[in-house]
C-alpha cells in the first residue's frame, strides 16, 4: 500500500454482443511471436466487440467476517480457506494473519498467525500447488515468512527469510514458477539510506530459501510484480512498468539472469500492480496496470487502471484506461474464463469490468485524449465495460484493499471491516 494518505502522512466492423459468459468473441486465425521473444506466442488479436451501456449491477453480498481491531490488508484464498494480512497500527499493530473458513455465506475466523517484531504483514500468497503460504513483513527487519499448509487452517512455519537486501521491509511478495522451479519476487522498501530493490528468491527448497538476484529499481519504489510464462512485469512507480524475460523467450534468460525487454511509463505514473491477461481464445496481448494515487483512509483515493498492449514487448503501448470518479484502484483479480476483471477501489468498493475483445479498438466518442501527454485512449467507462459494483456505499464505511475471484465467488479485504464474500458478476 503506497497510497499517500493525508491522514497518515507522517507514516509514510464491430461484432455486437451482450456481456455474457461468452468471453471474447471470434478471433482472426493469426498468431504473434514477437521477434524479441520468440519463445512466447501472444496469440491472435481479439476481435472488437461492442456492449450496450447499462447501469452496473450490484454484486450480491453474502456476508462479512469482521475484524475491527486491526486494519485488514491483502487477501489470498485457496479452496474454502482465506488468509488476510494486517497493516500498520489501528487499535493493535498489524503483526497478524487471519485465517478464515469461507465455506459458508459468512466468513468465520478459525485461527490466526502472529509474526513477531513486525508492524505490517503486507502481502500474502499461496503457491500454485497449494503447499506453501508466504507472508511479506515490514519493517526492519524485512522478511518473508514461509509456512507449510498441508493443514490449510493451521499453517506450520518452515522458515523466515531475511538478509541485508530485505531491509527495511518487504512490501510485496509474489510467487511464480519458471521451468518447474518456484521463485519469490520481493518488492523491498527504500529506507535507512538504501534505495528500493527487487529481490528474487529461489524457493525450490522452502525451508532454505536462496537469494539469486537483486536489483536497485523504481522511483521511488519497486512496488509489485507479476510472473507468468517466463515473463516478469515489474511495477516501478514513476519509472513505469518493465517487461523482463526470465526464461520465456528462449534466450537463456532466467530469474537468476533476467533480461529487460521493454518499459512503458503509463499516464500519471504511480505504477502499483499488474495482471497479464490470457483470454480463453488464446490472446495474450493485453496487460492491466493499476495506478495508486493520493488518498485519505476512509474518504478518498485516486488512480486508474491502464490497459497496455504488449504485442511488441520491447515497445509496450497504453491503449485504454478505466476511471472511477472520486476513487482509485488498488489490487485486482481476473476471471479469465469469462473476461471479467475485479478491482478493489478503496472507498469506491469493488468494480467488475468486462475486458473481452480488443480494448484498443473503439469509436471516437468512446475515446479520451490525456491533456498532459496528448495520448488518445479508449475509455472503458464510455465503452460500457463497467458491469458490476460491490460493497460501495455501505454503512459502516468501507475501504477495499484487495480482491480475489475463486470459482464463481469473489472475496474482498476491507481495511475497516475485515473480509466480504460476494457473488460474481453475471
Amino acid at each position: 500500500m503506497r497510497i499517500l494518505f493525508a491522514s497518515l502522512a507522517a507514516l509514510a466492423s464491430a461484432t455486437t454482443m451482450a456481456c455474457s459468459k461468452d468471453s471474447g468473441g471470434p478471433v482472426t486465425p493469426v498468431t504473434l511471436t514477437p521477434a524479441s521473444c520468440t519463445g512466447i506466442n501472444l496469440g491472435a488479436r481479439p476481435a472488437p466487440i461492442a456492449v450496450p451501456t447499462t447501469t452496473p449491477t450490484v454484486l450480491h453480498l453474502f456476508g462479512n467476517g469482521s475484524d475491527t481491531s486491526r486494519y485488514t490488508a491483502e487477501i489470498a484464498v485457496r479452496g474454502t480457506t482465506a488468509y488476510t494480512t494486517t497493516w500498520q497500527v489501528r487499535r493493535v499493530q498489524g503483526n497478524k494473519v487471519n485465517i478464515w473458513d469461507v465455506s459458508g455465506n459468512v466468513p468465520l475466523l478459525v485461527d490466526s498467525l502472529i509474526i513477531p517484531g513486525v508492524i505490517t504483514t503486507s502481502d500474502v500468497q499461496v503457491s500454485d500447488d497449494g503447499k506453501l503460504l508466504v507472508v511479506a513483513t515490514e519493517f526492519t527487519p524485512g522478511s518473508i515468512a514461509i509456512y507449510d499448509i498441508a493443514d490449510p487452517r493451521h499453517p506450520q512455519l518452515l522458515t523466515r527469510f531475511s538478509n541485508a537486501q530485505t531491509a527495511p521491509g518487504v512490501h510485496t511478495a509474489k510467487l511464480g514458477r519458471v521451468n518447474g522451479k518456484l521463485y519469490g519476487f520481493l518488492g523491498v522498501d527504500p529506507g535507512g539510506g538504501a534505495l528500493a530493490r527487487l529481490v528474487i528468491v529461489d524457493l525450490s527448497t522452502p525451508s532454505d530459501p536462496r537469494q539469486v538476484f537483486v536489483k536497485v529499481a523504481g522511483r521511488p519504489y519497486v512496488h509489485d510484480t507479476y510472473a507468468r510464462d517466463g515473463l516478469l512485469f515489474v511495477g516501478l512507480w514513476d519509472d513505469g512498468v518493465d517487461v523482463w524475460d526470465i526464461g520465456g523467450c528462449g534466450t537463456g534468460a532466467s530469474p537468476e539472469n533476467p533480461r529487460v525487454l521493454g518499459n512503458l511509463k503509463t499516464v500519471g505514473g504511480e505504477v502499483h500492480n499488474i495482471w497479464w491477461y490470457h483470454d480463453p481464445n488464446g490472446s495474450k496481448r493485453f496487460a492491466f496496470v493499476g495506478q495508486e494515487g493520493f488518498g485519505s483512509i476512509g474518504t478518498s483515493s485516486s488512480g486508474d487502471i491502464h490497459v497496455v498492449d504488449i504485442s511488441d514487448p520491447t515497445q509496450p503501448k497504453e491503449v485504454a484506461f478505466f476511471n472511477v470518479p472520486g476513487a482509485g484502484t488498488h489490487n485486482f483479480s481476473v476471471d479469465e474464463a469469462n473476461g471479467v476483471l475485479y478491482a478493489a477501489y478503496y472507498n469506491g468498493g469493488v468494480r467488475a469490468i468486462d475486458i473481452r475483445g480488443d480494448l484498443a479498438s473503439c469509436p471516437g466518442n468512446q475515446r479520451n485524449v490525456d491533456p498532459a501527454t496528448n495520448l488518445s485512449r479508449c475509455d472503458l467507462r464510455l465503452m460500457g465495460r463497467e458491469i458490476g459494483v460491490g460493497v460501495a456505499g455501505l454503512n459502516p464505511s468501507i475501504y477495499v484493499w484487495g480482491v480475489q475471484y475463486v470459482n464463481g465467488t469473489l472475496y474482498a479485504s476491507d481495511m475497516f471491516n475485515g473480509i466480504w464474500k460476494l457473488g460474481a458478476a453475471k
